[in-house]
């Protein structure tokens, strides 16, 4: 399906008229996640509608793409009712209390530093839900914690570009052969370092001075079995990608496994007790942001119908023809994966180059994998972590463009110019 169609072209008018829905949500007063889904379907009709009488086509191509969605879904689920159920422990008081500092700008370089580390070994997703929870905890001012998340972001980004478990984009490439393991940690990690730090310097222009009160928590007692649920919902995350090494199954299995031995744990701690009712599984889920999973589901969906189209395909063919320089495409790969979702453009590259030509390890493929994790930075919806972000702290996609964009552009650009460095000194 690579020629675009009448339908298709309209399938990609449609989805530009709803991101632009997403984007003004707060001027137009109509949620984002009502704009996502409404796209989402519209466009799936409008795909249907327009290929019922292509024998090539294949109706049941839905399932496929809802299957992946909804992986994503259910480990998103898992991940936000684990951290739900540490907060409504107070687990993260024994987190906090160890936080001494009251610097604006010292609290700016240990949380991002934290994440980025973090995300190496967790994924994006995940420690940007872990961290940004924290940090409702222990900081009071939205503005402040506005900026604090949108530095999660940009370090579980940049954390999860050098590793092959710290993104799904680079687990694709993982997975193709495209990378290995010990070359894609040698040749990302100080690219990636670095462009955080071009992010922390820039944020830190941002805060000054110091907190009042830096925990919130500090005069709350833990419920009892905070320390339990806290090592063990922290274990059940670290775990995710340990799971997913040995058995190959997908990351929401291990998420779902970890969700039920808490379950576990915290119905035998509490059942017997009334008053702590509160403290238990049934009672967590009814405190999930079921509105922001929902605009998640959107937008996958929303991008599928694009990569389907061939929009996306086309898209990277026209990069690949006329442009003919490898970083200059992973930059503009990069700037993309701020619009629509990572995954299938880097399954276009992956078409585009063929192992044939590009062999594992090659530099392309160094570049596309920093390139698509860390350029979903550059927008708060180009990432998975920022769509977390945006539905944790009910962020503005306005306000996150106007403060932290070209920072985060900045400091993408910053680790691709370190990595070509490096490939002229070594």
């Amino acid at each position: 399906m690579t020629d675009l169609a009448p339908f298709h072209i309209l399938i990609g008018c449609i989805f530009i008229l709803g991101y632009l829905a997403i984007i003004f949500e707060y001027y137009i007063k109509v949620n984002k996640t009502a704009a996502a889904l409404l796209t989402a379907a519209v466009t799936w009709a409008l795909l249907f509608v327009s290929e019922n009488r292509n024998p090539a086509f294949d109706p049941n191509i839905i399932d496929h793409y809802l299957s992946q969605a909804s992986q994503i879904i259910f480990f998103l689920l898992g991940a936000m009712t684990l951290v739900e159920l540490i907060d409504l422990h107070k687990g993260f008081k024994i987190i906090t209390d160890n936080i001494q500092t009251t610097s604006k700008r010292k609290m700016l370089w240990i949380v991002g530093m934290f994440t980025f580390f973090l995300s190496a070994v967790l994924d994006n997703l995940t420690s940007t839900i872990l961290m940004v929870s924290l940090l409702r905890k222990i900081i009071d001012d939205k503005r402040d914690r506005a900026i604090l998340g949108s530095a999660i972001v940009i370090a579980a980004n940049a954390g999860g570009a050098w590793t092959p478990i710290g993104d799904v984009t680079t687990t694709m490439l993982w997975i193709n052969q495209q990378i290995t393991t010990l070359s894609i940690m040698k040749s990302l990690f100080f690219p990636s370092l670095f462009s955080l730090i071009v992010a922390l310097i820039l944020l830190s222009l941002q805060l000054y001075g110091k907190y009042d009160k830096i925990s919130s928590l500090a005069h709350h007692k833990p419920e009892p079995g905070a320390k339990t649920v806290l090592i063990c919902g922290l274990s059940a995350l670290i775990f995710v990608p340990i799971f997913r090494s040995i058995t190959g199954l997908p990351p929401f299995m291990g998420i779902l496994i970890g969700l039920g031995i808490l379950w576990l744990i915290t119905d035998l701690m509490h059942h017997k007790h009334e008053h702590r009712q509160f403290l238990r599984i049934p009672h967590v889920l009814t405190r999930i942001d079921t509105s922001g999973v929902l605009f998640f589901l959107g937008i996958l969906l929303c991008i599928n119908t694009l990569e389907i189209v061939g929009i996306l395909k086309n898209l990277a063919l026209w990069l690949n023809t006329h442009i003919n320089n490898q970083a200059v495409i992973a930059a503009i790969i990069g700037m993309l994966s701020a619009i629509v979702d990572n995954v299938p453009l880097v399954a276009a590259c992956m078409g585009m180059y063929p192992l044939e030509i590009y062999p594992t390890d090659s530099p392309i493929w160094d570049m596309i994998a920093y390139a698509a994790g860390t350029g979903g930075s550059i927008l708060i919806i180009g990432s998975a972590a920022g769509v977390a972000l945006m539905g944790l702290e009910k962020i503005d996609f306005i306000w996150y463009f106007r403060k932290i964009s070209l920072t985060a552009l900045t400091s993408f650009l910053a680790g691709l110019a370190f990595y070509l460095l490096m490939m002229l000194v070594f």
